[in-house]
């Protein structure tokens, strides 16, 4: 081998090995690229995991959302409203003429039966006793009562709750202890439904005539009760007045109960109806920041 060829080899060789204290070349880069593609290649995956959890989360979110909203937009149960929502005073239903004619003798204001809520429940009541002399004396005696019945959602309407109690009234004035003679007769022409039911009754004072009207005007029940004997040895009164004159007191409160209603309904649209201060009128009463601060 020549000395040019040596010389050159050991260039060569010279090159090749590393300078005292020079750092070893590695492989570090090409290992951390390769980390890096593989975290990506785990995380994609896990992302689109992520983004699946996501929208089936937000997907049960909505449906619940859409349930909710689905049972509060439901309707809520609904009751037939009641005609009437006030009574009149009982002892106004039945006007002086009315009272001149049944119980002449009687006090006109009459005597208020009690009640813990005259708004439901009212009655009155008045009596007569007219002295005529040895051929005896003549007593009356005339009651009006009123019960009306709001509409409920649990109970039902109204006019419903009310029928059921006109159907017990009747019912009751049917069967009376020792009632003798007992008739009943549908009236017509009076409230939505009406009966009349009369009989005898044997008492300690005398032989009384009892008539008793019941009618139903909507949501409200009105019973009337008139009865009448001869005392003393007077006479028997006459069934037949007696009956007229228990429908026309009856006749009489269906008109005052229906007045009354009229009344309450206007007054409650006049309440509806009051104007509320309008919002321009609500800013300019009050003062403005700008003109506080100007002045």
């Amino acid at each position: 081998m020549s000395e040019g060829t040596m010389q050159r080899r050991a260039q060569r060789d010279q090159r090749a090995r590393p300078e005292p204290g020079a750092a070893t070349p590695s492989r570090t880069p090409a290992l951390t690229r390769r980390s890096r593609a593989l975290v990506g290649a785990f995380a994609v995956p896990a992302m689109l995991l992520a983004a699946g959890c996501s929208s089936e989360s937000g997907s049960d979110t909505d449906s619940a959302k859409a349930a909710s909203q689905g049972t509060s937009a439901s309707p809520s149960p609904t009751v037939r409203a009641a005609v009437y929502g006030a009574l009149p005073e009982a002892c106004s239903v039945v006007p002086e003429k009315t009272l001149e004619d049944l119980v002449p003798e009687g006090d006109s204001s009459g005597k208020e039966g009690s009640s813990n809520d005259t708004a439901y429940r009212a009655s009155c009541s008045w009596d007569s006793l007219d002295d005529e002399g040895v051929d005896g004396s003549q007593f009356r005696w005339l009651n009006v009562s009123l019960l009306r019945f709001d509409s409920d959602i649990a109970r039902g309407p109204g006019d419903e709750l009310a029928q059921e109690y006109y159907d017990k009234q009747v019912e009751d004035a049917q069967s009376v202890d020792g009632a003798e003679k007992t008739e009943t007769e549908a009236l017509s022409d009076l409230g939505d439904v009406a009966t009349a039911i009369g009989y005898d009754l044997e008492k300690d004072e005398g032989d009384f005539t009892q008539r008793t009207v019941v009618v139903r005007a909507e949501n409200v029940v009105v019973t009337v009760d008139y009865n009448g004997a001869g005392l003393a040895g007077g006479d028997t009164p006459d069934a037949d007045a007696l009956t007229k004159g228990a429908r026309q007191a009856a006749e009489d409160a269906v008109a005052a109960v229906a007045a009354a209603g009229e009344k309450d309904s206007d007054a409650k649209d006049t309440d509806e109806k009051e104007p509320s201060p309008s919002a321009s009128e609500e800013t300019s009463a009050s003062p403005s920041a700008s003109s506080s601060d100007e002045g």
